[in-house]
């Protein structure tokens, strides 16, 4: 029962090149660093990444889309990241670009065990018709494009058939892990972490604060241990903002 890793460099020395990874935070908020940072230093590559969007230029998801780690990406937008447009532009990256929300639940489905769902969201749209953009080749030009979704009517209105998403691994950060795996988020930095923590067929948690089992009351637990495998105390944990605005000082 003790999932307890002593190194972040440890709990992702199985990760293989190829692998598919569902990642928690949005923008830099609850984004597992120390995790992202290891599999960096690994030098794998040919990664395939779900996640609501890629970090920035030299931080989080950043750093493996700098290095030219990652082939596909599965996110809601391409944020803050110039890197990110660039490569999905010159038809370096596979992009596939979902509704935030529809994003979340075909993960919380995936690790649920629902293939798959009807949703409103984006019906009538380019999302459920196709021909979205999945990758450009290198004149410019649509070379993958999106293919059109099933769709169904309930009470007179349209609803298109999403796919549930489930990946070889998972990491995300929580504030508080017990040696069994279950977390507690902090605030906001829930974020995706649940849903991408349920997806992930090994799921890696960084945090913060390791207690002892029973030391997270059971209505405190967020998410419980039994989608977690693997906790790693994470020590240094920087929290960096996006975009910092300040006033001129009275």
């Amino acid at each position: 029962m003790d999932k307890v890793i002593s190194s972040a460099a440890d709990a992702v020395v199985d990760v293989p090149s190829g692998a598919s990874l569902a990642v928690g935070g949005f923008g830099l908020c609850g984004i597992p660093d120390a995790l992202i940072t290891a599999l960096h230093a690994r030098g794998i590559g040919d990664l395939r990444v779900v996640s609501n969007n890629c970090g920035v230029d030299d931080w989080g998801l950043g750093i493996l889309l700098s290095a030219g780690r990652i082939s596909r990406v599965t996110a809601s937008y391409v944020g803050e990241n110039k890197e990110f447009a660039r490569q999905y532009l010159a038809g370096e990256l596979e992009v596939e670009l979902c509704p935030q929300g529809t994003l979340a639940e075909r993960l919380r489905a995936g690790g649920a065990g629902i293939p798959a769902f009807y949703t409103p969201a984006g019906a009538g749209t380019a999302v459920g018709e196709g021909g979205l953009p999945w990758r450009y080749d290198s004149d410019g030009r649509v070379a993958l494009a999106s293919p059109p979704k099933e769709t169904r009517r309930f009470a007179g209105r349209e609803y298109l058939l999403e796919e549930s998403i489930t990946t070889d691994f998972a990491l995300v950060h929580a504030q508080i892990g017990d040696r069994h795996g279950n977390l507690r988020f902090a605030r906001s930095a829930v974020n995706f972490n649940p849903p991408a923590a349920m997806a992930g067929s090994i799921t890696i948690a960084q945090v913060e604060h390791l207690v002892e089992p029973g030391g997270l009351a059971p209505e405190d637990v967020h998410l419980p241990g039994i989608y977690v495998q693997r906790v790693v105390p994470a020590r240094g944990v920087q929290k960096r903002i996006e975009k910092r605005t300040v006033r001129e000082a009275l």
